[in-house]
């Protein structure tokens, strides 16, 4: 005889927890894709929303005696 309107929202539920199921998870993968500025001395890296401030105080403080640009060569202008 047909479904009424709450057997159409048992199953429209049904189906986004199904679709929530799959988004949920770890974000640690996509951090690690997201890293992708190095410091050319040291070799750590520095997700890409870094600023230019944060890699100078980096190199600052960590290489006093190399330049700024041979620790992130994307800093020249």
């Amino acid at each position: 005889m047909g479904g009424g309107n709450g057997q159409k929202a048992k199953m429209a539920r049904e189906r986004n927890l199904e679709k929530q199921k799959g988004a949920k998870g770890s974000q640690l993968e996509a951090n690690k894709k997201a890293m992708n500025i190095q410091c050319k001395v040291c070799m750590q890296t520095f997700i890409c929303t870094t600023s230019e401030v944060k890699c100078r105080e980096h190199a600052e403080a960590k290489h006093p005696k190399s330049d700024v640009v041979a620790c992130f060569p994307h800093l020249k202008k």
